[in-house]
């Protein structure tokens, strides 16, 4: 096994052999049906080779989408709290031109 890397010639070999099968495959049955045979070589080879699917399809799922760490925006808190602050604001313009009056 352990000549059996990328860049030996045994390697080379084997795949130089993939890939004639996959070209004789395709002149004789046709791309389509070539393709339909890889896919479900794909599909076989993931049955037998992947022990726990639900832990596996989980794994991957959370790698894509990792999960939210932020809670999400409630709307209403948030236009409450706007609507403080602009209140606030709008009191202290308010305020300011009386305290110059009574400087006076």
């Amino acid at each position: 096994m352990r000549q059996f890397k990328p860049g030996t010639p045994a390697y080379g070999i084997f795949l130089g052999t993939v890939l004639a099968a996959t070209g004789a495959l395709i002149l004789l049955i046709g791309f389509w049906k070539t393709l339909l045979l890889a896919a479900l070589f794909g599909v076989g080879y993931f049955l037998g080779t992947v022990g726990d699917k639900g832990k596996f399809f989980r794994e991957t799922a959370n790698r894509i989408v990792p999960e939210r760490k932020e809670k999400p925006i409630n709307m209403r808190e948030e236009i409450a709290r706007e609507q403080e602050a602009a209140l606030r604001g709008m009191e202290a313009e308010v305020k300011t031109p009386e305290e110059g009056k009574n400087e006076e």
